[in-house]
């Protein structure tokens, strides 16, 4: 049964031939909940079925976040108190994102401000990503003590390189509308005062003509541009010490970037780190399908651990940004504990339709 709630969080509209879907959970930055995911899915699955539904279009309510993630909060509630239920949100929520991937039509993301994991599941998957100047991408998992999730196994590795999704999902670090460009989370920049009109043509047009018609160039240059040589040295290594030691090593015009980096990436769960790191590499060789199961296998072993519920404290409820990690050092992580995140689960794998 859907939580009657979510018809107020997330709004279903068919303008022309478009079916959209606009989130509007202002008070979270519209976090998901476990019922916005089963109706956004209820709802592609009837305009599946429905001939005069020829795209579907996400977009925001919010205007400063596309979406800020699932609600995570509410996540760590119900694994304190011992719910069992917990991982059903997920289950359900990574059965989206494989319908989102396999949607037989095309799917339009319409995008300015926060876009992050859960957000992010919905959109990259998806065939159109258009970015406004003030879109903020990240999976900023492993400083909470989690994991990217929501197909991020998959796609990370696919963006510009295997290594800038490592460097992604190590580091947690915030990408601009140029650098999401750049990288690939988006596949055009836009004018988010023109996402009203692009709609309007959406309705109307053909999605790929009206993609380019409304395409603009990125605000400013990216970033992360200049550092490409060193993300791809340092960030190909073979575990998260060797990642450490070349950022450590690095020299020259790349060396307080590299400095930054490693120092950030050494605030993070050594654990999330090691079971980052390990789902990337698996990720970049299984197909879509395979990871999901996988994230479901990490997700069931990380939900049973301690970093994620002193992560969400930390830096959630508390707010002191100070989690206690356990173990505290990545030397300590033992191999065993992060094999036990890739095992089948013993109430079975994820089972996907």
């Amino acid at each position: 049964m859907i939580d009657p709630l979510a018809q107020f969080e997330v709004l279903f509209d068919v303008r022309g031939h478009s079916g959209v879907i606009k989130l509007s959970r202002p008070q979270a930055l519209n976090a998901l909940t476990h019922g916005m995911i089963q109706a956004i899915r209820t709802q592609m699955d009837a305009w599946e079925a429905d001939p005069a539904i020829v795209q579907i279009v996400f977009r925001s309510l919010h205007p400063k976040a596309f979406c800020a993630g699932g609600d995570i909060r509410a996540v760590y509630e119900m694994g304190k108190a011992g719910d069992e239920t917990v991982t059903s949100f997920f289950a359900d929520e990574y059965r989206l994102n494989t319908r989102i991937k396999h949607y037989p039509k095309p799917i339009v993301s319409l995008i300015d401000g926060i876009l992050m994991g859960g957000g992010v599941g919905l959109t990259i998957h998806g065939d159109y990503r258009l970015g406004g100047a003030k879109t903020l991408f990240a999976m900023p998992e492993v400083g909470i003590g989690f994991f990217p999730d929501v197909g991020a196994s998959y796609a990370l590795p696919r963006l510009r390189s295997k290594a800038l999704g490592l460097y992604c999902a190590l580091t947690g670090g915030r990408l601009k509308q140029a650098d999401a460009l750049w990288a690939g989370v988006l596949t055009h920049c836009a004018d988010a005062g023109q996402f009203d009109e692009i709609l309007k043509t959406l309705a109307e047009e053909d999605v790929k003509t009206v993609v380019e018609r409304f395409a603009a160039p990125a605000e400013g240059e990216a970033a992360l541009a200049p550092h490409a040589d060193a993300i791809e040295s340092c960030f190909s290594a073979d575990s998260v010490e060797a990642v450490l030691a070349a950022l450590d090593a690095v020299s020259g015009v790349d060396e307080e970037w590299a400095r930054a980096t490693a120092a950030e990436i050494r605030t993070r769960s050594p654990m999330s780190l090691k079971v980052a790191f390990k789902e990337v590499q698996e990720g970049a060789a299984r197909e879509f399908d395979d990871c999901m199961v996988m994230e479901f296998r990490i997700l069931s072993e990380i939900l049973k651990g301690n970093d994620f519920y002193e992560g969400v404290w930390a830096v959630l409820v508390d707010k002191d940004n100070a989690p206690n990690w356990t173990p505290s050092r990545l030397e300590d992580v033992e191999s065993l504990a992060i094999e036990r995140h890739f095992m089948q689960p013993q109430e079975g794998d994820l089972v996907l339709s």
